[in-house]
């Protein structure tokens, strides 16, 4: 079958690090290659209708992925976690997670509860190691087919559209934040209205979330749709936001704040918004991270001075997925977060494309 193939060369790893978006999209360790698709007992063949760019793709191609997580992936793999497939004429969405039960193992403890998002054998058994799309035995979304067990597809409700139908599965990592996060506070500011940002802002207004939502918006089209989706509030930067609710303090070179939100969640996925989202939050407050930054240095100081609480959101439970997969048919509008839909060939522009890409094999 057709794929694109990501195979790790430390060269350009290297390259890509240093000059980020600038470096060659032509050089990236990314092929569209025929790739053989294999047979596994238990495991279905799913026809992919469309699949996702995620962050951490784009982060993993740039060279921005945690070197800690590394031995629990495995390369070269077709990429590609967001899949939207399609067996025996019916749409579904593939849960990617390959945990203790797709690996022939017993459970573990952490499946045992049902956090197959935390399984404690994702390098384990008789399959390499990491979910699907970062897996170098069993293919991800950008290829023309997967393979899945059948406990891992969820059947898309009755007329939502293809283009909302995909977003299943970075809907689910933030329902699992947003439920982490409980009891909800009066006030909310998410920062960064990219993909996952706008989701939590849409689907908190889903949930009945009736408090204030505030929003750091980077450019004019995601401050739109931010109030769009239910943000009452948006700010051009997290400085501004920071100094409209919080006051400044100064000591010879160096100023500080007291006061700040009481929820903050950071969607940028940036070692930057991570800093930010700890000044950002006020005494006693709680930080959600739902962006994925890697090395890079912050200020603890919050954590201690400020007491300020840490929960993150990777994956989700089997029952998240499926409650995400059911609340895609009142999240009319999510669809508008896509920028464009491309063929396999159409890689390196599908990688420019302001907005959420998709391909289409």
């Amino acid at each position: 079958m057709k794929a694109l193939r990501y195979t790790p060369s430390l060269p350009r790893f290297f390259g890509a690090r240093l000059l980020g978006k600038r470096f060659p999209k032509a050089l990236l360790p990314l092929r569209l290659e025929e790739v053989p698709l294999p047979e596994r007992a238990g495991f279905q063949r799913v026809r992919v209708h469309l699949a996702g760019v995620c962050g951490s793709d784009l982060a993993l191609l740039y060279g921005k992925s945690p070197p800690t997580i590394s031995p629990f992936f495995s390369f070269p793999a077709v990429l590609g976690h967001e899949i939207l497939g399609e067996v025996e004429g019916e749409k579904v969405a593939v849960n990617p997670l390959l945990a203790c039960a797709d690996r022939g193992l017993p459970p573990c403890p952490m499946c045992q509860k049902g956090e197959e998002g935390l399984c404690q054998n994702v390098a384990e058994g008789d399959l390499a190691p990491g979910m699907l799309g970062y897996n170098q035995d069993l293919p991800g979304g950008w290829g023309e087919w997967v393979l899945a067990r059948k406990e891992r597809l969820y059947p898309i409700p009755q007329g939502v559209p293809d283009e909302r139908a995909v977003l299943a599965e970075p809907l689910a990592v933030v329902l699992r934040g947003l439920g982490k996060s409980r009891p909800w506070p009066e006030e909310v500011l998410i920062l960064g209205m990219g993909t996952i940002g706008l989701m939590a802002v849409r689907l908190l207004r889903a949930l009945g979330y009736l408090g204030r939502v505030h929003a750091v918006a980077k450019y004019p089209h995601q401050a739109e749709r931010a109030r769009a989706f239910g943000a009452e509030k948006v700010y051009g930067s997290a400085r501004e936001a920071l100094q409209e609710r919080a006051r400044r303090y100064r000591y010879l070179l160096f100023e500080g704040y007291r006061g700040g939100y009481p929820w903050v969640v950071e969607a940028s996925g940036s070692g930057k918004g991570f800093r930010e989202a700890l000044a950002l939050a006020e005494e006693g407050g709680k930080v959600l991270l739902l962006g994925a930054p890697g090395l890079e240095w912050a200020d603890l100081s919050p954590f201690w001075f400020k007491e300020v609480a840490l929960v993150g959101s990777y994956t989700y439970t089997r029952e998240e997925f499926g409650e995400a997969v059911a609340l895609l048919r009142e999240l009319q509008g999510l669809e508008s977060l896509v920028g464009g839909i491309f063929p396999l060939e159409a890689w390196q522009e599908a990688l420019s494309v302001r907005g959420k890409a998709l391909f289409r094999p």
